[in-house]
């Protein structure tokens, strides 16, 4: 076989293999299911594609009308399953509870690994990573940021209680973390001034911060943000 050329096809014998010698009954091409395999009661349906798509995805949800076998068979990807695409991709395939099986085609003889079986998925949903999201978007004054636009830097509620402080000092000058409090900063206000994670800040004296140049030019970046925060001091 020349390595790296293949058809879908190609990964029918090495999957045929390796089910027989499992102690399968094999068949290719039965009622449009690639392969269909029976062991006594057992039933998998296994469907071939050179790639993954949503359309894969589909045709295999389908076939779990016939059983909970369901596998779906690729060529070994060349990007490791510990990468954060595979990652999110076993996650998906287990909520749908569909096996995945890949072939290692670029060897002599093509290899074939259970990545996954089709089990029963039980969602686990975590009450704190809930809370974190509500908390977050609460946190935030408004929508500032883009849905989709993962390349920007996102308008968190920590960035966005930094500007609030930074508007204060920009106005006032010299502020300690109590006087920003009683502007309305909020509780994180000195953790947020003695972290200064972006530099925005500078200490004048203990306990009294000034806005650094940093921060001049983070509230020009921040404008849309910045300017909310100082109508708000306005009132």
């Amino acid at each position: 076989m020349t390595k790296g050329k293949f058809s879908e096809s190609s990964l029918y014998q090495p999957i045929y293999d390796y089910l027989t010698q499992q102690g399968y009954m094999v068949r290719g091409e039965v009622k449009d299911c690639d392969i269909v395999a029976i062991k006594g009661e057992e039933l998998i349906i296994i469907e071939l594609k050179k790639s993954l798509s949503v359309e894969l995805l589909g045709q295999a949800a389908d076939r779990q009308r016939i059983t909970s076998g369901v596998y779906i068979a690729l060529p070994k990807p060349k990007v490791s399953l510990r990468s954060s695409k595979w990652k999110g991709i076993r996650k998906l395939l287990r909520r749908l509870e569909l096996g995945l099986i890949f072939v290692d085609m670029n060897r002599d003889k093509p290899k074939v690994e259970i990545i996954l079986h089709p089990v029963p998925y039980k969602i686990r949903r975590t009450k704190k990573t809930r809370e974190g999201i509500i908390k977050e978007a609460e946190g935030r004054s408004g929508n500032f940021n883009q849905g989709g636009s993962n390349r920007k830097k996102v308008m968190t509620a920590y960035r966005e209680n930094a500007i609030f402080i930074a508007c204060c000092l920009e106005r006032d000058g010299i502020l300690s973390a109590k006087d920003l409090k009683q502007l309305g900063t909020g509780s994180k206000t000195y953790s947020i001034l003695y972290n200064n994670f972006y530099g925005w800040f500078h200490r004048v004296a203990r306990g009294k911060y000034s806005l650094s140049e940093v921060g001049k030019s983070a509230l020009a970046e921040h404008s849309e943000i910045a300017n909310y925060y100082r109508k708000k001091l306005q009132l």
